[in-house]
Parts: C-alpha cells; sequence; structure tokens
C-alpha cells in the first residue's frame, strides 16, 4: 500500500472510531426530569435560603449511606423506581457541583425542585424553589451547554431520542390555592384555577416540544385529601374530599390536554401516568398491600402535629416498610414502589416486579 493510502485509511479509521466513541458516550437513552418535592433528587438542599429541604436525618435512612440526599422520603422516589424499572441511570440533580457535560449524556438531569409548581407564584413562602417555568430554562442553558460540546445535529439527536418526566401540580393546590394568604385562593373558584394551572401546563409542554422533547410523561396528582397534612386539619381524621375533588378535575383536564397534544404535536410521544385510583386503595385498605396505616406519617415528634419535616428530634415508627406515609406530605420508599408498579402497568412500560416490599 502506498503512503499516501495508507495515510488516507489511518484518517478514515480514526473518524469511524470517532463516531462510534460519539456513540458509546451519548447513545443511551437519559431521562430530563422536572418536578416537585415528590422528585427532587438533592436540588432543594443546594438551595440553602429554602425553607422547603430534605437535609436532615431522617431523610434518606434507607437511601444508599442512610445519610439525607435531598429526596424528601426514606428511599427512592417514584421517579427514581419508574426510571430503574426501565432501564434507564438515575438523573443527577442539576445543582450538583459534580454535574458536566459527560454526565448529561450518560445520566440526563433532575431539575425538580421541592415546592416546585406549575405557577410561578405557588410556594413563594419557601423563599427559594424552582417553578417548571425555572426548570425550563435551566433546561435550556443546559441544551446550549450540550450544542456546544457535539454539535447541533448530534444534540438535537441526543434530545429527541430522551425521556422526558413532568410530574408538578400538588404544590399549586396545597401551597397555593388552598392557602388564603395566596391571591390565587380569592381569585378563583376550583374549576377556574384548575383551568388557570392547565393552561400553564399547556404553554411549558409545548414550550419543551420547541425545545426538542418527543417522549414526554406527565406524572397525574394523588388523593392529595388524603395526605396527613391534610387529614390533620379535619374534625373527624379522615380524608378531605372537596381537596380529592381537586386532584381529580386536575388529572381529567391534564389527561385531555397530553392526548390533545400527543395527537396534534408531529413525532411527539406524550404519555399520561396515572396511580391515582391505586393509590386511594391503598390509603383505604393498607392491609390488602401489607401496610398497618395509612393515616399517620412515620417520622414525627411525640404526638406534635402536625411537624411539616422530619427532624432529627423526630422518632421513628418502628417498621417503614408498614407506613404509607414517611412525613406529612411524603410517602414511603415502599408505597413510592407501589406508585411506581401502578404508572407504569397502565403505561405499559418497565418490568414491574411482583414484590413491592424491596428499599
Amino acid at each position: 500500500m502506498k503512503r499516501g493510502s495508507t495515510k488516507v485509511a489511518i484518517v478514515m479509521l480514526l473518524l469511524v472510531t470517532a463516531g462510534l466513541e460519539e456513540r458509546r458516550c451519548f447513545g443511551e437513552v437519559v431521562q430530563f426530569i422536572f418536578g416537585d418535592s415528590l422528585s427532587d433528587a438533592g436540588n432543594n438542599n443546594y438551595l440553602t435560603k429554602s425553607l422547603a429541604r430534605a437535609a436532615l436525618p431522617w431523610y434518606g435512612i434507607d437511601f444508599g449511606s442512610g445519610m439525607p440526599n435531598g429526596r424528601f422520603t426514606n428511599g427512592r422516589t417514584v421517579a427514581d423506581i419508574v426510571g430503574d424499572k426501565m432501564g434507564l441511570p438515575r438523573p443527577p440533580a442539576f445543582l450538583d457541583p459534580t454535574l458536566n457535560t459527560e454526565t448529561i449524556l450518560n445520566k440526563g438531569v433532575s431539575y425538580a425542585s421541592g415546592g416546585g409548581g406549575i405557577l410561578n407564584e405557588t410556594s413563594g413562602l419557601f423563599i427559594q424553589r424552582f417553578s417548571l417555568s425555572k426548570q425550563i430554562e435551566l433546561f435550556q442553558g443546559t441544551q446550549e451547554m450540550i450544542r456546544m460540546n457535539i454539535g447541533q445535529e448530534a444534540a438535537n439527536k441526543f434530545f429527541a431520542q430522551s425521556q422526558f418526566i413532568v410530574a408538578l401540580g400538588s404544590n399549586d393546590y396545597i401551597n397555593n390555592f388552598l392557602l388564603p394568604v395566596y391571591a390565587d385562593s380569592w381569585t378563583y373558584n376550583g374549576e377556574t384555577f384548575t383551568n388557570y394551572v392547565v393552561t400553564s401546563l399547556e404553554g411549558q409542554l409545548r414550550l419543551l416540544y420547541s425545545l426538542g422533547a418527543r417522549k414526554l410523561t406527565f406524572f397525574g396528582l394523588g388523593p392529595m385529601g388524603c395526605i396527613p397534612l391534610q387529614r390533620f386539619t379535619t374534625s373527624s381524621g379522615e380524608c378531605q374530599e372537596s381537596t380529592n375533588k381537586l386532584s381529580r378535575m386536575f388529572n381529567k383536564k391534564s389527561l385531555n390536554l397530553i392526548e390533545t397534544l400527543s395527537r396534534t404535536l408531529p413525532n411527539a410521544t406524550f404519555k399520561f401516568g396515572d396511580a391515582y385510583d391505586v393509590f386511594q386503595d391503598l390509603i383505604d385498605n393498607p392491609e390488602t398491600y401489607g401496610f398497618s396505616n395509612s393515616n399517620d406519617p412515620c417520622c414525627r415528634i411525640a404526638k406534635i402535629r402536625p411537624t411539616l419535616t422530619c427532624t432529627p428530634l423526630s422518632s421513628l415508627c418502628k417498621d417503614r416498610s408498614k407506613y404509607v406515609f414517611w412525613d406529612e406530605y411524603h410517602p414511603t420508599d415502599r408505597a413510592n414502589e407501589l406508585i411506581a408498579n401502578a404508572v407504569l402497568s397502565k403505561l405499559g412500560l418497565g418490568k414491574p416486579d411482583n414484590e413491592t416490599n424491596k428499599s
């Protein structure tokens, strides 16, 4: 072989090798997660002025080293479990100081923030939190960084094959509409407020589509009126049916939205993840699922109620796997697994196993 031909062959081999390396580095499907405390993987722990942080024991006691990691539960979030069962890597928090381009290409990013809402005004009392609009803004910055590193065409392909998870809405009710300190609580009624929230959500999902999101799952709300904090405010200790009605109204309207977007946006596969009925049955009939308590939080300070967050002064229930709720707001790891399995089953995704008590 002539010297010139040898050089050409070497150059071609290097180009092919580089192409293979490129596909290896970001050929796997990753997740971009937008959400609230039910999905937060640690962002709020870096928001030092936020009043919504899972930075104290006993958060994370059943996760890894057992130290707080920013998740608002004792173990995994629903987003963690859904991703695991779909065979996808767990995305790190956006504010994780170790986050870099390589990590994003191989694991994706979670922008989820405790207290985050679809509306910008939601959870304003928490001082610091990322609303959905802010999370999308941060995602746009991520996109620019990826484009600078791998080029426009490769970046477009990367984002088009990625999975987008959007899971917000409960704070728009619990930490906005249902609290009279917020203007929205006396500006709207239940239906007009829900229309306002869903209309806002539509604009945000259309924006994500314009930014390249093609595979997106939106998680509906659970029975918000049955969280311990809501039950505590009733004289009977039963679920707040008026709040649950808002959950169902939101789910119906957002389901219609998701179906419309998936039908009308070219190449879009938008799905609605719904576990309301399963979660309600879990609360109504806990023994059927191996639980003994679906009313009270596992982590609380003696008989003091409500203790909004879990603290080092809190005591834990004897068996965390027997409680549906971890604190006043959030489910336990085991309850999250049941919820995740229900979502996966309805979507026909992943491989939910028969065992629901693994941590």
